[in-house]
């Protein structure tokens, strides 16, 4: 991938991923390992677009942090064989930041705004009539000489990423001519990305390690990418190229990582409401129970453990499950002997 499809630099925007980051992302929809029914979409609306000489009609990835939808957006950009720019949501706090980048793009290019749930209002509503009609009403002067200017914007591809669909207006997700949503990933198509990353990483992984560290990273191959740069680490200084299963053992022991894929976090919450007698409770409580904020306990560490059967979401809030005791080494609920049993 060239320089020019990794975008330029723009007030606001993201930083430029690193060197490690760059060699572990797939160059071509060929390296991009799960989510097959996405690729395949995409690679087939690309291809019309391409046929066409049009603008790819503009695209809304959605799903759970870390599956992949910045890598999708760069393989989109890759394939069309034009530049990148990148920004999010929070980044275009006026209007003017988001004329700025509209009205710089060249023809067919493409826009990638991350968190795009996360635009003000006011910078939203300047991006309908770009999607639309390729063009922008901007209020000029003020008082009895304020006046309005159309600027023209050349076709041009938006990808629109959020981890939270459901805050997106209506009239921002209609305009999205192809949507597609990403699912966490099989502990199989995170053991191939975890071998595809190695060999990038100039690393070797064992297959019973590759196992052990899938079956642990959540179905998310941002965690599991994670935990292969501190393996590798691990093995390095064990003077050893190869990333086997001791040293995964050893790896793990040190991130506080356990069988089940849990971190220190995830104990924590599941701990906050056993105190808290196993629930019902709300999410805030549990989250100055637990020193978090409530949006990253929401989408970052209860899916997983509603996953494994730990937590489950009711209308009155939190509840612990049977599971989750038997593996926090609780008794089961109602099971606790009572203060005055003997």
């Amino acid at each position: 991938m060239t320089d020019s499809s990794q975008g330029g630099v723009f007030r606001g925007l993201a930083a430029t991923p690193d060197e490690v980051e760059l060699a572990l992302r797939p160059r071509c929809f060929e390296e991009f390992v799960g989510q097959p029914r996405v690729v395949g979409n995409l690679k087939t609306w690309i291809a019309a677009a391409k046929q066409r000489g049009t603008a790819l009609d503009h695209v809304l990835l959605s799903g759970p942090p870390g599956l992949g939808k910045t890598t999708l957006a760069y393989l989109v950009a890759a394939t069309l064989e034009t530049p990148l720019k990148i920004t999010s949501g929070p980044a275009l706090e006026r209007p003017g930041d988001l004329v700025g980048l509209l009205t710089g793009l060249a023809p067919h290019e493409v826009l990638f705004v991350d968190e795009i749930h996360r635009l003000p209002r006011a910078v939203e509503e300047y991006l309908y009539s770009a999607m639309e009609d390729l063009a922008i009403d901007v209020v000029v002067d003020q008082g009895p000489a304020a006046r309005s200017v159309r600027l023209t914007v050349e076709p041009f591809t938006l990808i629109g990423a959020t981890t939270r669909e459901g805050l997106l207006t209506q009239p921002l997700r209609t305009r999205f001519g192809i949507a597609e949503k990403l699912a966490p990933y099989s502990d199989e198509e995170i053991r191939a990305i975890l071998v595809a990353s190695a060999g990038r990483l100039g690393s070797s992984l064992a297959s019973d390690a590759a196992e052990a560290v899938a079956c642990r990273s959540r179905g998310v191959p941002r965690v599991a990418n994670r935990l292969l740069r501190r393996l590798r680490d691990v093995a390095e200084l064990g003077n050893q190229g190869l990333i086997d299963l001791p040293t995964v053992t050893t790896g793990l022991a040190m991130l506080g990582i356990d069988a089940q894929g849990l971190e220190d976090m995830d104990r924590r919450l599941l701990s906050a409401l056993a105190r808290l007698g196993g629930g019902p409770v709300g999410l805030s409580t549990l989250a100055v129970a637990v020193g978090e904020e409530p949006d990253t306990l929401e989408q970052v560490y209860e899916p997983h453990l509603i996953r494994l059967g730990f937590l489950q979401r009711t209308p009155r809030g939190r509840v612990l499950t049977d599971g989750a005791r038997a593996h926090l080494e609780l008794p089961p609920a109602g099971g606790a002997a009572g203060l005055f049993d003997r």
